[in-house]
């Protein structure tokens, strides 16, 4: 059996290599590599528009050329289109290291008979870690305070009842969305003494009670939080789910914190919302277009955190991710069932 490791600067060759030498059976394995751009270039939509993919890196001729002889690719970006499937009928496997196949074709895979898996949960701690910064970050004005001292200016205004910020300690966060991030987020929150409401209709009410938190509706839970933070997946149902006249539910200086998906939020609304006071203060780890552009209404609106999509930019992440596809890799080899299937070939 032939694998590509088609890696990028994260996700490295390398690692992916390790991780395959490491699962039992794939000692000796076969294996080629490509070493895709991201991130020091974007990532983007690849192909026509009749099997175009999302979040991809390279282009699909580099892919098809390293894909020759192989049976499985191992990979985080590379763009499986219609047309790459079509150009090596001998790929049988596709082992995406990400917690969605965004990079892959589902329909014309399932179609060419390719199986394809996922990686579910690999950035979880990573993100969630992240997600709980950019609250504080926020509710302590971090980045504000050290861009102003580091340009002469001490800010000893801002200990000021009227400008300063709040504790965790006491506040009531709410998240929506409760899957692996959102409950290691609600874990370390708690320790911090936060009371912990939580917006996800897939999560079994009980069960989120066991675990220290209250189930609520969204309308709710905007209306009782001092802090919202997104953990959502971005469907057709989530699009644009925190828009005006959600924003308008939630309390006079709230903090909103997205790190999920971008599409969560509609950003029309977001510069007049913080000018007036209503809301707080912003953190932003995703953006509905990646970069945002120069102009850009947020990057002159008052109290906004904003950081480049780096939440789950961990080594322990890459390595995770890298873990869980050579494991899946070797399920695969074995004629075993694959633990994460994302289609049905």
């Amino acid at each position: 059996m032939r694998v590509l490791a088609a890696g990028d600067h994260f996700v490295r060759p390398d690692l992916i290599i390790a991780a395959l030498r490491d699962e039992p059976g794939l000692a000796d394995v076969d294996v080629a590599e490509l070493t895709l751009p991201w991130p020091h270039e974007p990532f983007g939509p690849v192909g026509g528009p009749a099997s175009r993919v999302h979040e991809a890196s390279g282009t699909e001729e580099h892919l098809i050329e390293a894909l020759a002889g192989a049976e499985v690719c191992v990979t985080q970006m590379a763009p499986f289109t219609a047309e790459v499937f079509a150009a090596r009928p001998e790929l049988r496997m596709v082992a995406v290291s990400r917690g969605g196949p965004v990079n892959v074709d589902l329909a014309a895979a399932t179609r060419a008979g390719v199986a394809v898996s996922f990686a579910p949960g690999r950035n979880a701690t990573a993100a969630a870690e992240f997600a709980v910064g950019m609250m504080l970050a926020a509710m302590r004005r971090i980045p504000t305070t050290d861009a102003e001292l580091r340009a002469g200016r001490w800010r000893g205004d801002f200990f000021a009842y009227e400008e300063s910020g709040i504790e965790l300690d006491g506040a009531t966060v709410g998240l929506v969305g409760y899957g692996a991030i959102g409950r290691i987020v609600a874990r370390v929150l708690r320790a911090f003494g936060a009371q912990v409401l939580i917006a996800d209709p897939y999560t079994d009410p009980g069960a989120a009670r066991a675990d220290g938190v209250e189930p609520v509706g969204l309308d709710e839970l905007l209306a009782r939080s001092s802090v919202v933070s997104l953990h959502a997946r971005l469907t057709p149902e989530t699009k644009g789910l925190i828009n005006a006249d959600r924003l308008a539910l939630m309390r006079p200086g709230a903090v909103l914190v997205n790190t999920a998906r971008g599409g969560l939020l509609d950003y029309a609304p977001l510069p007049d919302a913080l000018r007036s006071g209503r809301l707080g203060a912003l953190a932003l780890d995703v953006y509905d277009i990646e970069p945002p552009p120069a102009d850009w209404p947020l990057h002159s609106a008052p109290n906004v955190v904003t950081t480049p999509h780096l939440a789950g930019a961990t080594r322990q992440t890459a390595h995770r991710a890298a873990t869980i596809t050579a494991a899946e890799v070797g399920r695969y080899a074995r004629g075993e069932k694959l633990a994460h299937p994302a289609n049905q070939p």
